[in-house]
């Protein structure tokens, strides 16, 4: 099953149709993770256990009347190591602070009861303190785009899980970003809800008083998907005093976005990139595409929130952090050092301090709702920038705090945020942006970010599978365009995830669906492109040829001039027959430049054929 696709709505409908079975979903999910790295994990369900859960799910279907009667049935998920399961360990990673978990928290346990599968318990910055998930005795969780590069926390290992397609989606938390960081650097959606929807309960605080449970996933419909199901209270929960009224009742629909609305942006001496044009450059351009889309920008004055950011670590709310863990700052090594000293802070906090925190906090949360009140939601780069290992590890302080410039404020000014995809970097490492509401305004964003998400097309975090994908590329009929839009069929660079699919979605193109051609064509590997590039070229007797995957992209026709003036020689644009025999213009090659390349048409296109430079 290496074509298997986790985002929810595509695996419940594999199993609806009964082309696969949770037993073995478990078994192909036991086999990918085999291969995947090692510190994603702190605790991985083994093998064996996983089947036995897999079995016992399907007969409790069978039990309950089919798997129609479970909403989440088969779905394979993952929990930060900080959320308690029962019968595992929390350790917080930290092993000093281990304990058995005795039951598990009400958001776990809502999803075992709806059906859900866990795969493992996930890797995270130490005491959930931290925004570059480098910060654990368990191992660093490389980039899944680029080893070399941080993968973003604290929730480390729960969104580099789902990147990987291990699972569908995975908790985590997020009190100054860890839900929202790791979402940007794996090319995920990633929500950090309204404070009090979701139960803390059974969650290891942070700083009790803004933690939020998080989810990441694929799309932002399947995050909702799961939102739904754990919101509010259930009878026999534990008392959680911080839920909010209602929130059981909360509605996590994801409806039609506005066709016209307004957006505020931060003005331009507030953006700060660090000096990283690439950054700069998708952050622009999703501002272009959201105009596109119907939004007016807004400009407003972003210095209540980044006063807002500094009370976070500068203010006494680290003194909120140390309170569960004293006893550990006084036992030598059993912190990482970062985490001892960031914790240390905490001892000077005076009471006069606090107080007075809290009235500068009351008159930002006054300032903040006025500057929101006349838009629909606060447009930010989800980070300002991306860092190596081995940079933060140098610096880990001053380029940690970097990151969460447009995150740090969100739980002190108690509003929501969805993080979703913004497309790749010129290095093929993703980029994001997220979206800020008012208290209680999830399900909003959530529609503004789902049609985001489907204007901006591309990749399932790391998988290489598209949207809408269901497994192997389907045969479904090629969409007739609008007179004004044409549809372009492309194979190698201007792929989703590939160096130059900006020079697309920079024009406002959308992809319609990730296909095949005929079995007519063969693929080649252009020596001395910069960045690679494949040729495919069309055989000259349309015999020994080979099906090569293609994306199809719908482009609007008075915008096509730009498109193709970049396209650079021997690739050239002529007409591509598709498997299910449309035919459609896309990029061929110049039979000369052919020539000594290398025929790696085997590989059925250019994504499995980088994959197996890799390996």
């Amino acid at each position: 099953m290496a074509d298997l696709t986790l985002d929810i709505a595509s695996l419940a409908a594999a199993y609806r149709s009964g082309a696969t079975t949770p037993t073995a979903v478990a078994e192909a999910i036991s086999l990918r993770t085999d291969g995947a790295p090692r510190e994603i994990w702190i605790h991985r369900v083994p093998r064996d256990a996983l089947g036995a859960a897999a079995r016992a799910l399907e007969q409790r279907a069978r039990h309950a009347g089919g798997s129609d009667a479970l909403p989440l049935y088969g779905i394979p998920f993952a929990v930060k190591d900080n959320i308690d399961v029962a019968g595992l360990p929390t350790t917080a990673a930290c092993p000093a602070y281990a304990y058995l978990a005795g039951s598990s928290a009400p958001v776990v346990r809502r999803l075992s009861e709806a059906g859900a599968l866990l795969v493992g318990k996930t890797n995270m910055d130490q005491l959930a303190t931290g925004l570059s998930g480098v910060r654990s005795p368990y191992g660093i969780p490389g980039n899944p785009f680029d080893a070399r590069y941080i993968s973003g926390g604290s929730s480390s290992g729960s969104a580099g899980a789902v990147a990987r397609g291990l699972c569908s989606f995975a908790l985590g938390t997020d009190t100054a970003g860890s839900g929202r960081v790791p979402a940007a650097f794996n090319n995920l959606v990633g929500v950090k809800p309204t404070g009090g929807l979701f139960s803390t309960t059974g969650v290891v605080p942070a700083c009790r008083s803004l933690d939020c449970v998080s989810i990441f996933a694929f799309t932002v419909e399947d995050a909702c998907r799961v939102a739904g199901l754990i919101s509010g209270a259930a009878p026999g929960d534990p008392v959680d005093p911080l839920l909010r009224a209602g929130a059981a009742r909360f509605d996590w629909s994801v409806a039609a976005a506005p066709q016209t609305f307004r957006f505020a942006i931060p003005e331009p001496a507030a953006l700060e990139f660090f000096g990283d044009g690439e950054a700069q450059r998708l952050f622009a351009g999703a501002v272009e595409r959201w105009r596109r889309m119907g939004g007016t920008p807004v400009e407003i004055d972003f210095r209540p929130f980044r006063q807002t950011a500094r009370l976070l670590y500068d203010g006494p709310w680290i003194a909120e952090r140390l309170a569960p863990f004293q006893e550990l700052l006084r036992r030598p090594g059993a912190l990482l050092p970062v985490i001892q000293d960031i914790l240390g802070e905490g001892t000077r906090v005076t009471g006069v301090e606090v107080f007075a925190a809290l009235a500068e906090l009351d008159g930002l949360r006054a300032q903040v709702r006025g500057l929101l009140a006349g838009a629909d939601f606060l447009l930010v780069p989800t980070t300002p920038t991306i860092y190596t290992i081995d940079e933060i590890t140098q610096r880990p302080r001053e380029l940690n705090a970097r990151l969460g410039l447009y995150t740090n404020f969100v739980n002190l000014q108690q509003l929501c945020a969805l993080a979703v995809p913004n497309g790749f970097r010129a290095d093929g490492l993703p980029s994001g942006i997220t979206l800020i509401g008012l208290p209680e305004q999830d399900a909003r964003l959530a529609a503004f970010g789902a049609a985001y998400q489907r204007a901006l097309g591309g990749p399932l975090g790391a998988t290489g599978q598209t949207m809408g994908q269901t497994g192997a590329p389907a045969a479904t009929p090629t969409p007739t365009p609008a007179a004004a839009e044409l549809l372009v069929a492309v194979v190698g660079a201007h792929l989703s995830g590939q160096p130059l699919n900006n020079q697309l979605t920079e024009l406002g193109a959308r992809l319609v669906r990730t296909c095949r051609t005929s079995s007519h064509y063969r693929l080649y590997a252009l020596p001395g492109t910069v960045p690679p590039k494949p040729g495919l070229l069309r055989h000259a007797d349309d015999a020994g040829g080979a099906p090569i995957e293609v994306e199809v992209w719908r482009i609007d026709r008075a915008r096509f001039g730009d498109f193709f003036a970049r396209v650079p020689p021997p690739l050239c644009l002529g007409t591509i027959e598709l498997e299910d025999g449309a035919r459609v213009g896309g990029f061929l090659c110049e039979a000369h430049a052919t020539a000594g390349a290398r025929d790696i048409s085997s590989f059925g296109g250019w994504r499995n054929f980088l994959a197996s430079t890799r390996s």
